[in-house]
């Protein structure tokens, strides 16, 4: 007699009536983008941009800093898609390799003035001495707008993109650990920070557990703006020549060098102004969408 039991194969395959399939990892990752565009927007903005500067020499681009007087500002045509600068150099090659640039100095300066910002800011709101001495020193550093003390620390050295990282990160530095402190002191009141305490727990073990996950949505969301201002102070300093060297291609050199014929040659000043845009407006919206998809009452109202 044939048994009229189903295999355990097709047992396991079926699924149970009424329960709905977990949708996979591409499945949920597509929800979330359909449901924050702006993340959407402003990382595929960012990746695009990432994706310029990496593959810079395949992007039919020539030697930067190859000097050819003979073509001195020559404006966009077939031969040089965005003219030439006033020593003859091709400004689309110079306007793709200076995307390298801002991004390292953005990229760099948002991790570490995040790493160095979150430990003071641990420290500050944890640490009840410390606090008051801390903090007195982080608003007399706020207390100097982020660019003049830039230009003020870059005047002590000489121009170069670390020095210029250096600089803009010692700048962004009191703004994330403001932010972590106040996190922190309102995270401290907690009743399971206070049972963790009363438990005994260690100092370092209350901050690793369930003080510092929490402090990694505001800090992401502040490191995407910081990554902004950062490119775009590393523009202005380079702009008024006191950031990177002028030999190097950077969105803020090159419109710093053609400054002086801007009423007659807009064109060099207008494509890195273009791309330095597009690039801010990436990360601000990838900031703003992070923003909104970690704020826990707005997820509540989508």
């Amino acid at each position: 007699m044939p048994s009229s039991l189903p295999a355990p194969a097709a047992l396991a395959a079926a699924p149970e009536p009424g329960v709905a399939p977990v949708p996979g990892r591409f499945a949920r990752f597509r929800r979330y983008l359909r449901r924050h565009p702006a993340v959407a927007i402003g990382g595929s903005l960012l990746v695009l941009m990432a994706l310029i500067g990496l593959f810079a020499p395949l992007l039919w681009t020539v030697d930067p800093t190859a000097i050819a007087t003979s073509r001195r500002t020559r404006v966009p045509s077939e031969l040089y898609w965005f003219g030439t600068d006033m020593l003859g150099r091709d400004i689309y090659s110079r306007v793709v390799y200076g995307a390298r640039v801002s991004l390292v100095v953005g990229f760099s300066v948002a991790i570490l003035s995040s790493v160095i910002g979150l430990a003071i800011g641990l420290f500050a709101g944890f640490v009840r001495w410390a606090d008051g001495i801390v903090m007195r020193i982080i608003d007399g550093m706020m207390s100097i707008p982020p660019i003049l003390l830039a230009i003020a620390l870059m005047a002590l050295t000489r121009g170069s993109i670390q020095n210029v990282i250096i600089a803009i990160t010692i700048a962004e530095i009191p703004r994330v650990a403001r932010l972590v402190r106040g996190v922190v002191l309102s995270l401290r009141e907690q009743p399971y920070v206070e049972a963790a305490i009363a438990n005994g727990a260690r100092t370092p073990r209350i901050i690793l557990r369930h003080i510092l996950p929490n402090t990694f949505a505001p800090m992401s969301v502040q490191a995407t703006y910081i990554c902004a201002s950062a490119m775009i102070i590393e523009a202005i300093l380079s702009f008024i020549g006191a950031g990177i060297p002028p030999a190097t291609p950077s969105w803020g050199n090159i419109m710093a060098e053609g400054r002086a014929l801007w009423q007659v040659k807009p064109h060099i000043i207008l494509f890195p102004a273009i791309f330095l845009s597009i690039t801010v407006l990436a990360v601000n919206l990838l900031g703003d969408g992070l923003r909104d998809s970690l704020d826990p009452r707005l997820a509540k109202a989508l």
